[in-house]
This record gives C-alpha cells, sequence and structure tokens, in this order.
C-alpha cells in the first residue's frame, strides 16, 4: 500500500510543474472574446493607448491592460474618412485633436470604453475586455454601425 501512495505522490510531482501551462479562468474567457470578435467581423490588436491629452481615465483603463476592438472598412467607399479620436471623460464622451462631432453610436455603450478611434483604414474602441460576450457583441453592434455611417 505504502509503494503505491509513494508512486502516486512521484507521478504527481512530476506533474506539477505542468499545470502552470494551463490557461487560468481569465485568460479562457478573453480567449473566448477575442475569438467571438474575429469570428464577427472584427480584429483585436494590442495597441499604444493614443495620447488623451491629460483627460482622466477610469481607474481599471490606467491600471489596466487596454487592447483594441476594432472593424475595418472596405477598400471600396464614397469618399475619405475623417480621423478623429474621442475619449470618454467622468463628464462624457469627448473629441480630442480635430474636434470632430462625437459619433451618436459611442453613447449607446454601456461596458468600460475609454477612447474611441477612427482612421483611413478602421474604426474601433479600446477597453479593458471587463465584460463578457455581451459586452463584445454590444461593441461589434455598436462598430458595424458607426462603419455603415462612416463608407456613406
Amino acid at each position: 500500500m505504502l509503494t503505491y501512495f509513494i508512486i502516486i505522490f512521484v507521478v504527481a510531482l512530476a506533474l506539477a510543474p505542468l499545470s502552470h501551462f494551463l490557461p487560468s479562468k481569465r485568460q479562457r474567457k478573453v480567449a473566448g472574446m477575442r475569438e467571438y470578435a474575429a469570428v464577427h467581423g472584427m480584429f483585436v490588436e494590442f495597441r499604444a493607448l493614443p495620447d488623451v491629452g491629460g483627460v482622466p481615465l477610469s481607474a481599471s483603463v490606467s491600471g489596466g491592460q487596454v487592447i483594441y476592438y476594432g472593424r475595418r472598412f472596405p477598400n471600396k467607399r464614397a469618399g475619405p474618412i475623417d480621423s478623429g479620436t474621442w475619449v470618454h471623460a467622468p463628464e462624457g464622451w469627448r473629441s480630442l485633436g480635430n474636434r470632430l462631432p462625437v459619433p451618436a453610436q459611442l453613447q449607446a455603450l454601456s461596458v468600460d470604453i475609454s477612447v474611441a478611434t477612427v482612421d483611413q483604414f478602421s474604426c474601433g474602441i479600446y477597453w479593458t475586455e471587463a465584460s463578457g460576450e455581451e459586452g463584445v457583441e454590444q461593441i461589434r453592434q455598436v462598430l458595424e454601425g458607426w462603419c455603415e455611417q462612416l463608407i456613406r
């Protein structure tokens, strides 16, 4: 009996370091959200957060990891698209730089979004991936509407 216990103990001791390679619950959740985004026409990138000109951001953004979820524009569009950046300040959305009007779609977001941008190639948001797939779905709907509005 003692021999079996020693064998089980040695095997468990040998397999213990392998448990570090298993993804955590948070890593599985994030991977699921990113897969959901990719399957539904968005792309996910690590990008540096744009300069927000001293506007205070939420604590989760300043202390956490921020990632960009975007939607690419089709190659064929009516005309050039003005680049812009909007930051979600405590008093609401506000434009930085070119002082463009705040897109109406951004007002509909209830997930913790810190910055939204648009350039010649895509529109997207920076966030901390705090919500689950329902948050990604809400972002997808907003980006889809925003993209349609911009390419008209």
